[in-house]
C-alpha cells in the first residue's frame, strides 16, 4: 500500500493530531502518502449541550467509525479518552502512541492559581469528571458550560469574563498554547480522564496491511497504563451521566492505577487505588472497580442511571 487515508474530525487538535501520526508513518515507511479524510461529527455540531445530555464521548466516533466500516478510510486517528468501551465487531485499536501529559491544566486570564480563586469565581468546563473534582474542593465555585474546540473554549472564556477554565495538558501542548497554562493540575487535586493524552489508531481488523503499517507506532507503556484504564472504565459501565476519572503509571514494572467515581455537584466523591505488575492492567482495572463500587461507587452509579458492577467482584 503506497496511499493511507486518514480518518479525523476537523477541530484543530484532531487534524495536528492525524498529521502527527501521518508524519509518523511516513517516517517509518518511505514513500508512503497519506491524505485525511476530514469528518464533522455529531459531537462537533451539536455544541449548545452538555455531552451527557445528547449522547456522551461516542458521538466524536460513530461517523468516523461509519468512514472505516464502509471503507472510504483505511485508519482513523482519535483521542483515546474519546473511544467508546466497546468497539465495532469489526474494527480494533491497532495501535497506541506514546502518550502526552495525562494531567489537567488550568488556564486563568489574570493567572490566579486554581486554589487562589476568589469566592463564587466562574470556571468553564464541559466535562462533569472536572466539575466533580472542582466542586469537591471548592463548593463555592461556579461552574459554567463551556464546549467547542480548544481555541473556541479559550476565547469564550475571555468574551464571558470567566475566571478560569480546565483543559487537557496535552491539547495544549500540541496546539502550541502551553503559555496559556497557569499551572499544571497534580491528579490529586484533578485525576485525569480514561485515555487522556493518549492517541487511539484504529482500523478494520481484517486489513493485515494496515495493521503491519500502524504496527511500529505502538508504544507498550502507554497501551499497559490505558488499558487499565479502560478496563475500570468497562467494569464500572457508568455511562455518559456519571464522573469518572481513571490514571495509570508505570514505572519499574509496576503499574499504579487510581480511579474515582462522583456526583455532579461534588458531594460524594469515592476514590481507590491499585498495583500490580505492568501485564495485569486488565484485572487491576476489575478489582479497582468493584472496590469503589463496594466502596460507595454502586449507590452514586445507581442514582445517576449507571450500570454498577455486581457485588462481590475481585
Amino acid at each position: 500500500m503506497r496511499h493511507l487515508r486518514i480518518a479525523t474530525r476537523r477541530s484543530p487538535l484532531a487534524l495536528w493530531q492525524a498529521r502527527y501520526v501521518a508524519g509518523l508513518l511516513t517516517n517509518r515507511h518511505p514513500g508512503l502518502e497519506t491524505s485525511l479524510v476530514e469528518i464533522t461529527t455529531a459531537g462537533d455540531r451539536f455544541l449548545q449541550s452538555r455531552l451527557a445530555e445528547i449522547g456522551g464521548k461516542g458521538l466524536f466516533i460513530k461517523e468516523i467509525e461509519d468512514a472505516l466500516l464502509a471503507q472510504r478510510a483505511d485508519l482513523a486517528v482519535h483521542s483515546l479518552k474519546d473511544m467508546t468501551s466497546l468497539i465495532p465487531e469489526e474494527l480494533c485499536l491497532a495501535a497506541v502512541p506514546e502518550r502526552e501529559d495525562a494531567r489537567d491544566a488550568f488556564v486563568s486570564p489574570s493567572r490566579v492559581r486554581l486554589e487562589d480563586l476568589p469566592r463564587h469565581a466562574a470556571v468553564g468546563t464541559s466535562s462533569l469528571r472536572r466539575q466533580c473534582q472542582l466542586l469537591e474542593r471548592r463548593p463555592d465555585l461556579k461552574i459554567v458550560n463551556l464546549r467547542g474546540n480548544v481555541e473556541t473554549r479559550l476565547r469564550k472564556m475571555r468574551e464571558q469574563n470567566l475566571a478560569g477554565v480546565v483543559l487537557a495538558a496535552a491539547g495544549l501542548h500540541r496546539l502550541d498554547l502551553a503559555e496559556e497554562i497557569t499551572e499544571v493540575l497534580d491528579p490529586e487535586v484533578s485525576l485525569p480522564a480514561v485515555g487522556q493524552g493518549a492517541l487511539a489508531i484504529e482500523c478494520r481488523r481484517d486489513d493485515e496491511e494496515v495493521l503491519t503499517l500502524v504496527a511500529p507506532l505502538e508504544h507498550a507503556p502507554t497501551r499497559m497504563a490505558t488499558g487499565a484504564e479502560r478496563a475500570f472504565l468497562a467494569e464500572l459501565q457508568g455511562g455518559c451521566r456519571v464522573p469518572i476519572a481513571g490514571h495509570a503509571t508505570l514505572a519499574e514494572g509496576t503499574l499504579r492505577l487510581r480511579g474515582l467515581v462522583g456526583s455532579p455537584d461534588g458531594a460524594k466523591v469515592v476514590r481507590g487505588e491499585r498495583s500490580g505488575p505492568s501485564g495485569s492492567g486488565a484485572a487491576l482495572g476489575k478489582g479497582l472497580a468493584a472496590q469503589i463500587a463496594a466502596a460507595g461507587g454502586r449507590e452514586i452509579l445507581a442514582a445517576l442511571g449507571g450500570t454498577p458492577p455486581a457485588a462481590g467482584g475481585a
